[in-house]
């Protein structure tokens, strides 16, 4: 089976790595993530960022089939009965492939603005786990208890800790890919890296009595300091950058004028099962959560453009539209200007009639570049040095220590268009 991908370029799998791949790029739930975009509402800053869930899905088992050859090449430092075996690598791909099974439209977005919603990490063990599901049967057809496993092999349970973290870890293959793939498809250079290098880079240590990948000696360093570093430009100049949350934000008020709708008994149409149930706080079947993709809240978005409610169509108007919400940077640490700034902005808007609720938000983006366990864990990531002890990556890298459980906030004021000059003069006072 080989595949023409615009990151990795020819991406081959073979025997019963084309078998599990094949099989399981067929069914329903997985077909479902090519109408789920990978980066949800950053396409309308960057116009190429129209990449799916399908295509990183892809990218991430490509990714885990070369770390497990790496993993096959480092065999002799492992115990007998910590070594890849064929079950192993079929488990391993497989969850690669279907880690992101369980997200729904508008990338993270979604889970966030519905207050009683699973995350997607719930309903992808749902998906795996449940019977009914084509996946699920497709799995235990690979191979009996495949869908218990990789399972476990995403909550970190399995048999094999050093593979569990290769998958959900501080350094995994879904990383690996989506800073490369998100990089390419917006445009920037931010999250480039060098992948190859990085995992022939990687060894074996035990620590605590449990095997887990390191980085090996100082030719590790730089692709890794270079993977961490990428993924915190990522961050600063894509995920959070400031078109992108004010859009985040107005999804978040029309969420909240639905529900709004709903319990007054007038709910929009049309309306999907999961607002209703996330407003009300029901549950939400599997069935009805794998109907939800990009394409149905488009089309709900579009509905409601010319529906009845005359605040929820101004809202879907300004989001299809792109007549997106303005942002003014706040100065860092300082929470008492922050809520200053939303007070005063708030008075100005609440005196022309406009309600703040939906219009005006003080907006924290914040993200840790590099997350390093302080009791010395075998979650973390080790250096393995030639005559030294085995180090914490933190300790090995100057860089990585100065990043190191360091949290960065990117504070914002995010407001209605209309009321640009009027807020900029306010700030102009409160912050100088």
């Amino acid at each position: 089976m080989i595949l023409r991908d615009p990151v990795h370029g020819l991406i081959a799998f073979e025997g019963t790595a084309e078998r599990v791949v094949r099989s399981l790029l067929d069914t329903r739930e997985v077909q479902r993530l090519r109408r789920v975009r990978q980066l949800g509402l950053a396409s309308l800053v960057f116009p190429g960022a129209e990449h799916t869930r399908f295509s990183h899905a892809i990218g991430t088992a490509y990714v885990m089939q070369a770390l497990q050859d790496r993993i096959d090449a480092c065999a002799h430092e492992l115990p007998p009965d910590q070594r890849l075996d064929e079950e192993a690598r079929a488990d391993g791909l497989a969850a690669a492939l279907l880690h992101d099974l369980g997200h729904g439209p508008f990338s993270h977005l979604f889970e966030e603005v519905l207050p009683h919603a699973k995350h997607h990490e719930q309903w992808t063990q749902e998906i795996l786990l449940d019977p009914s599901t084509e996946v699920h049967r497709t799995m235990e057809e690979i191979s009996a208890g495949m869908s218990d496993r990789v399972a476990s092999l995403l909550d970190g349970s399995y048999r094999l800790g050093y593979l569990s973290q290769s998958v959900s870890g501080t350094l995994d293959v879904d990383r690996a890919d989506y800073l490369l793939r998100d990089s390419h498809m917006t445009g920037v250079r931010y999250g480039l890296y060098d992948l190859d290098w990085l995992l022939r880079a990687l060894t074996f240590a035990s620590v605590n009595d449990r095997w887990v990948l390191a980085i090996q000696g100082r030719k590790g360093l730089p692709p890794a300091e270079s993977f961490f570093l990428g993924r915190h430009f990522m961050y600063e100049q894509v995920y959070h950058h400031k078109a992108t949350r004010a859009a985040e934000a107005l999804v978040r008020a029309i969420f909240m004028r639905v529900s709004e709708l709903i319990f007054d008994g007038t709910p929009p149409e049309p309306l999907l099962p999961a607002f209703r149930a996330a407003a009300l706080g029901e549950s939400l079947s599997l069935g009805e959560y794998l109907r939800m993709d990009d394409a149905e809240l488009l089309t709900c978005l579009s509905a409601w453009e010319h529906g009845r409610d005359p605040t929820l169509a101004e809202l879907s108007k300004r989001l299809r539209c792109r007549a997106l919400p303005k942002t003014i940077p706040l100065p860092d640490h300082r929470p008492e200007l922050w809520n200053e700034a939303l007070a005063r902005t708030q008075d100005i808007v609440s005196e022309r009639g406009v309600r703040t609720d939906l219009t005006v938000w003080l907006d924290v983006a914040d993200d840790v570049p590099y997350a390093e366990p302080v009791d010395g864990s075998a979650n973390g990531l080790w250096v393995v040095l030639r005559h030294q002890p085995l180090q914490p990556l933190g300790d090995a890298s100057f860089l990585l220590g100065e990043l190191r459980n360091k949290r960065i906030e990117r504070p914002r004021l995010i407001f209605p268009a209309e009321f640009r000059q009027e807020v900029l003069a306010a700030m102009h006072r409160i912050l100088g």
